[in-house]
């Protein structure tokens, strides 16, 4: 924007105050949305519309002006949906006309006149009288420069909502798809409840958290890295079935899929284990789907998903060794697992632990080339301390992660429940911490005081929902799909 614009608007504000006009009044008057008055009139055929004698007072965001010396056409919308204004010499006052003249684009306004449609069919409203309701000192980008740039996108979102349809889209999207699941638990009996994000223990997954502190009880607080424990101690406590979808921080890197805070469901069900949870996220994505889209088929980055009917179930075993023909279960330790590794001309990398490398050779050949929704089962127990332990092989877990354009979705487990098991659990993790795993889980003796107590066969889920919104708004980065992500600052 140029020093002389902003100085040419800013003469305009002065010259509107001078003249008694206050240019950022309380109230805007009566009015109807433009998305009603196009739907009550758009149907309608000019000699319908002169007929009725239709009128309509609406506000919204100057979006365009063409002028045509006694004749200026105006651009208004609002919420995304726009009208067209006119304005002719003659039919209004020399001041109106005056004041419509001084109008700039970025400006909000509210008119009020007859509808008509033009010669060539464009519904339209003659102005008869209009209001100022906020003046605007900056221009509007004609063509948003940060279109493609999605840095440049995210650190003035409010340009990118003016300017880009598109992300005014992916918002509404979102929305919708989080009231989808509210309604949908809400129907199946689950409460939603609420709690703490700063936290004393952090807990519930693997993740190195933000350390903050309160200045009055002199205490070390973090901000929660999920809600996991709490929401459990609630069915410990007789509500059998819980959610959250709230905020959740860690402190890990920036990429297109990963942001230190986002958006997460987590939801608890007693009397159920994995399995139910799978049936359960199944069954929501596909109301988000379609509810939100209208249709279960879908298309992401140049490819079509289909979210209809049973989706597959494998076990992590089984879709490593049918990428690269390793059976992970076939090798008892790390050892014996990198040999295997390096046998098929592959490079086993510095993984500390046995389950460490099998999450890898999941993550590089398997994760990639899961487009379609498909359930990925029971996983090495060192990587899951807080679910149930499989009953096929004491090396798993009653674990699943759901995956979705090549992204994980979902990660569920049937909860541990035993609290001798969960004690061992967290030994094991102290262990690791001392050895330098910054990401180990911590001891939390209130939560096995909790657990003491009993806890019935429960089923747990946590749904990504930014990674989602990604899936269903078609998006190639997470920074598309959250309003304010996290950005390096910029040198001033």
């Amino acid at each position: 924007m140029s020093e002389e614009e902003r100085e040419r608007r800013l003469a305009r504000l002065a010259a509107l105050r001078a003249g008694g006009i206050d240019p950022y009044p309380a109230r805007s008057g009566p009015r109807t949305s433009i998305a009603e008055v196009r739907r009550l009139q758009d149907g309608k055929e000019a000699e319908a519309l002169d007929a009725e004698g239709a009128t309509a007072a609406v506000a919204g965001r100057l979006r365009a002006i063409r002028s045509f010396g006694k004749l200026v056409f105006l651009v208004i919308s609002e919420a995304g949906v726009a009208i067209q204004v006119s304005v002719r010499r003659g039919d209004v006052s020399a001041d109106l006309f005056e004041f419509v003249g001084a109008l700039d684009v970025g400006d909000f306004l509210r008119v009020e006149g007859p509808v008509w449609r033009t010669k060539k069919g464009e519904l339209t409203i003659a102005l008869r009288s209009a209001d100022l309701l906020a003046k605007s000192l900056r221009p509007l980008p004609e063509k948003w420069h940060g279109l493609t740039d999605v840095e440049a996108r995210s650190r003035r979102r409010h340009l990118d909502l003016i300017a880009n349809q598109r992300a005014r889209e992916v918002a509404v999207l979102r929305s919708r798809l989080v009231s989808t699941i509210r309604s949908t638990l809400d129907q199946r009996g689950f409460l939603e409840v609420e709690t703490p994000v700063l936290q004393p223990i952090y807990g519930g997954a693997a993740a190195r958290p933000f350390t903050t502190h309160h200045n009055v009880l002199d205490q070390t607080l973090y901000l929660r890295i999920s809600d996991e424990l709490y929401l459990k101690r609630l069915v410990i406590g007789g509500l059998d079935r819980v959610y959250e979808i709230g905020r959740v921080f860690r402190n890990e890197g920036i990429s297109r899929k990963h942001n230190p805070e986002f958006t997460m469901l987590e939801c608890y069900q007693a009397y159920t284990d994995y399995v139910g949870m799978m049936d359960l996220a199944r069954h929501l994505i596909q109301e988000i789907a379609g509810r939100v889209l209208g249709d279960t088929r879908i298309g992401y980055q140049g490819r079509e998903i289909d979210l209809s009917g049973d989706w597959p179930r494998i076990s992590m075993r089984d879709a490593i060794r049918d990428a690269i023909q390793i059976d992970i279960l076939a090798a008892d330790d790390l050892e014996a697992l990198a040999a295997m590794v390096r046998s098929r001309g592959l490079d086993p990398g510095d993984a500390p632990t046995w389950s460490v490398l099998v999450d890898d050779l999941f993550t590089d050949h398997v994760e990639p080339t899961l487009i379609q929704p498909t359930f990925i089962t029971d996983y090495p127990r060192d990587l899951s301390p807080l679910a149930k332990g499989s009953v096929r092989d004491p090396r798993l877990v009653e674990r699943f992660e759901l995956f979705l354009g090549g992204l994980e979705i979902v990660n569920a487990f049937s909860e541990l429940n035993d609290p001798e098991d969960q004690r061992e659990r967290f030994e094991d993790q102290r262990r690791a911490a001392a050895e330098g795993d910054l990401e180990a889980h911590p001891m939390d003796e209130d939560y096995l005081e909790a657990m003491e107590y009993g806890m019935p066969p429960t089923g747990g889920l946590g749904m990504g929902i930014d990674r989602l919104t990604m899936v269903l708004a078609d998006a190639s980065n997470l920074r598309e799909v959250i309003l304010f992500p996290h950005l390096r600052t910029q040198p001033q």
